[in-house]
């Protein structure tokens, strides 16, 4: 059995992996069970849908975080075991407590855990009652290559027939496949975007791609008589962030650069951050207080209390480390939105007794709990995995900093009121990084004044209510973290 933890991004089924970094604790992996499995030797059998059943059953009872508010139900009413599992798991899912735990592959679980990979054009959308813009283009993926940037407006596709105008496209009922295509390679669209007035009609080809950590390079803003403020847009905690492919960029060379330029304040910018690894979190934690916070724990992994060995073993438990590279900000201010998620919120919450930390924009999700897997064919005597590729991701853990603190799960990280929120609005129209762009101004005068300002304007997402109710159905932009971003294409 595998107890992988997963502070996880939409869209990317990323895990988190126990911890790394330079040393810091791994979290040791609880058993699958008492009993050990059936011990069945006929294959067939074995992995069979009510084998299947039986194995969530075996583990949702031990292991699941809220294993006292499951549902009764009779296993032998369900051919499947995620039919059981949902059945399980219906009280917490209808109150949205729950929208993580499923059933899966280990194949397809591994092939994205630590990359991020997934084909598609390589940008992501935000999108209003009518209109849809490009707000973020991975720079490794076929769309920034072919000229697509943040801030352009979608207004047609071809989808072979000759263009048709999103308005168009939702009158008669588009699928979110037919305007995007098939999650194929070599799939194809011709797009009509509006950029500052001007009309361009680019193609893109769907790739299978990784899109970088890093948005682009580590920033430093000037000004006067003062050290810069550095400036890290941070996609996804995936290893492309400690092991970035050649002419991309690592946190370790952020820090170093802020290391090296005596930044002590910090905009650290995870506006579309959902999460991913463990292991980079804590490497992300290393490399921001490990000399402040070192040989404390960064972070702790509590599971539920049929478990309470576990949950006071320290080797559960992150402990912040010096490294090589280890900057030493002041301050962070934090920008993040409705879509940062898990491994985000994990950071912010274990910085914050340790250096001075603002969050600008809108509250975090509020994901404070994670996904163990468990792999069938490790529960039962000579089974291999070749014979049953199966495996459970359930929601098993929660996580708190190294005081404990957490509580932010459904309310996000400002719901809790331990920390101050700079109320700002995105300005697309503006790059990553530019001091001009609300968040980034908000954030500046942050460190300047030692307050939020008062008013800020920027062109602003509504809120996820609103998204809700006003999007045509092929739209759906709800970010519910290990299952689908649909901004993502």
């Amino acid at each position: 059995m595998r107890f992988l933890h997963s502070v996880v991004q939409v869209t990317f089924a990323l895990v988190i992996t126990g911890c790394s970094g330079g040393g810091s604790s791994s979290p040791a992996a609880p058993p699958i069970a008492d009993n050990g499995g059936s011990g069945s030797n006929d294959t067939a059998s074995a992995c069979d849908a009510a084998a299947q059943i039986d194995f969530v059953e075996e583990v949702v009872d031990s292991w699941y975080l809220w294993y006292d508010e499951m549902a009764a139900v009779n296993k032998s009413d369900y051919d499947s075991a995620q039919g059981y599992l949902d059945a399980r798991l219906a009280p917490l899912i209808d109150e949205r407590r729950d929208l993580f735990s499923r059933m899966t592959t280990i194949t397809e679980d591994e092939t994205s855990i630590s990359s991020g990979a997934y084909i598609g054009f390589g940008f992501r959308s935000q999108t209003t009652a009518t209109r849809l813009f490009i707000i973020d283009v991975f720079e490794s993926g076929p769309a920034y290559a072919a000229g697509v940037r943040r801030g352009m407006e979608l207004i047609a596709v071809d989808t072979g027939a000759g263009f048709e105008t999103l308005e168009e496209l939702s009158a008669r009922g588009a699928s979110n496949e037919e305007i995007f295509g098939a999650t194929e390679v070599g799939v194809s669209r011709i797009f009509r975007f509006l950029d500052q007035e001007e009309e361009l009609e680019i193609e893109v080809v769907k790739e299978e791609l990784s899109p970088p950590a890093l948005a682009g390079e580590p920033l430093l803003i000037e000004r006067a008589g003062l050290s810069p403020v550095g400036y890290l847009h941070f996609r996804q905690f995936i290893d492309a962030a400690l092991d970035p492919a050649d002419g991309y960029f690592s946190l370790s060379d952020a820090s170093r650069l802020f290391n090296e330029e005596g930044v002590t304040d910090l905009i650290v910018d995870l506006r579309y951050n959902g999460g991913g690894l463990l292991s980079v979190a804590d490497t992300m934690m290393d490399l921001l207080a490990g000399i402040t916070g070192e040989g404390d724990p960064s972070y702790k992994v509590q599971v539920n209390d049929q478990h309470p060995d576990y949950n006071e073993d320290e080797s559960n438990w992150g402990i912040f480390d010096r490294l090589p590279d280890t900057a030493s900000p002041i301050r962070i201010a934090f920008i993040t939105s409705g879509g940062t998620a898990s491994a985000s919120e994990l950071v912010i919450n274990g910085l914050d007794p340790h250096v001075e930390v603002v969050l600008v924009g809108a509250d975090t999700y509020g994901k404070q709990v994670g996904q163990g897997r468990w792999d069938m064919h490790e529960s039962i005597e000579g089974l291999e995995r070749a014979d049953c590729d199966i495996a459970l991701r359930l929601t098993a853990f929660e996580l708190v900093n190294g005081e404990n603190q957490g509580d932010y799960h459904q309310i996000g990280l400002a719901g809790t009121g331990r920390f101050t929120l700079c109320a700002a609005e995105e300005d697309i129209s503006k790059a990553f990084g530019d001091p001009e762009e609300t968040l980034v101004a908000t954030a500046m005068d942050w460190f300047e004044s030692g307050a939020c300002p008062s008013a800020v304007s920027g062109l602003a997402p509504p809120n996820r209510a609103q998204q809700r109710s006003q999007l045509a159905p092929w739209l759906p932009v709800e970010f519910i973290p290990e299952r689908v971003d649909e901004n993502l294409r």
